[in-house]
């Protein structure tokens, strides 16, 4: 399968780059700095670019790509819009390609149907709009793009990420329902994969977790 992965340098993204090549994926890894992306694989190649620019985008996501997977996160200095503008670009590559499987992380204070927020949630979320406001805004922004395409699409909610092992053993529930606190970015990376073989969370966005 080709798989375009948005994020591919990052925290996630690398595990999820490697997971893809081990399991006999063919990888287009889409970077801003080639350099911070530390694989070399004769079935991964590397499109340099800006998600906030279309073109940039539609390099990455051509005819003959199976599914995209965007782990993006904005860091320091990014730009305020960077999500949902970059969720434009990727639909319209998508669209423009014929691509219709689309898997999407984001984090567990964005809020869907089905979820029963504890009091715990209820802190965690306030802190996030007290600290990371714009973050969270920019998320739900992006996330509701995503909802309403017509793309095959599946966002996988996390919640605080961590450099722990790869288990493959994953809690799927909601916020509240049968999730826990924590979420290791390999463990991230292996229910992603999964998702490109498995049908059950098509349309859906549940909030994974260890």
């Amino acid at each position: 399968m080709k798989l375009v992965v948005f994020g591919a340098s990052g925290r996630t993204g690398i595990p999820l780059v490697q997971q893809a090549l081990d399991a006999g994926h063919q990888v287009v890894a889409f970077v801003r700095t080639p350099s911070k992306l530390p694989i070399q694989h004769e079935r991964l190649s590397v499109v340099v670019g800006d998600v906030m620019n279309a073109s940039d985008v539609a390099r990455a996501i051509t005819p003959g790509v199976d599914a995209v997977a965007s782990v993006l996160s904005p860091v320091k200095g990014s730009p305020k819009n960077l999500l949902p503008v970059a969720v434009d670009n990727i639909l319209q590559a998508m669209n423009n390609a014929g691509v219709r499987r689309l898997i999407y992380m984001t984090g567990a204070g964005v809020d869907m149907p089905g979820d029963q927020p504890k009091l715990i949630n209820h802190v965690i979320k306030f802190a996030l709009k007290t600290m990371a406001g714009d973050v969270l805004e920019s998320s739900i922004a992006a996330i509701e793009k995503v909802r309403n395409s017509n793309l095959d699409w599946t966002i996988v909610r996390a919640p605080m990420l961590t450099n722990g092992p790869r288990t493959g053993q994953h809690r799927v529930g909601m916020v509240g329902v049968n999730t826990g606190p924590r979420l290791s970015r390999a463990d991230a990376a292996d229910f992603i994969l999964k998702q490109l073989s498995d049908s059950a969370h098509l349309r859906k966005a549940p909030m994974i977790s260890n």
